[in-house]
């Protein structure tokens, strides 16, 4: 049964396992090698990762005791990450962690978020619309990715 918490200092080791195998066996089939070893290098400063989990203090789900997803809401209505263990696809993960971002974000005017080729369709089917295409880059590799929101006061 998955379950969702809020985050604790100590789950970094684990939501970078998420991270990791979300972008490397998910995403790869919209990404190239190159962008995905942009995206998610596999020597990442842990201290950089560490402090970033730690200013975003995601929502965390638990399967068992293993962390398998993650996602995050900003104040400003922003959802930074959003990822499923790349083994945990397709297992109602995403839609649990959705469902707690879609109450916790009840109150605000706008959720948004910028999302992958790969998370598109997932977010589309959870009320969000494209309002741009656009290219960023990670360690000097192109990427791009949409702009996505969902707008209302009963988000």
């Amino acid at each position: 049964m998955i379950i969702i918490r809020e985050f604790k200092i100590g789950d970094e080791a684990e939501l970078w396992s998420v991270f990791y195998t979300s972008i490397h066996q998910v995403c790869s089939n919209n990404y190239s090698e190159e962008q995905i070893q942009a995206w998610a290098p596999a020597d990442l400063d842990q201290a950089i990762w560490v402090k970033k989990m730690q200013s975003l203090k995601p929502y965390v789900a638990i399967d068992g005791r293993k962390i398998v997803g993650y996602a995050d809401l900003q104040i400003d209505g922003k959802i930074d990450h959003f990822f499923v263990h790349g083994d945990h696809q397709g297992q109602g993960v995403g839609n649990r962690l959705m469902n707690k971002i879609l109450k916790v974000g009840v109150n605000k005017d706008r959720l948004y978020s910028e999302v992958s080729h790969t998370a598109k369709p997932f977010y589309e089917k959870n009320g969000f619309t494209v309002t741009k295409v656009q290219k960023v880059t990670m360690r000097a590799v192109e990427l791009t990715n949409s702009l996505m929101e969902r707008c209302s006061s009963r988000n």
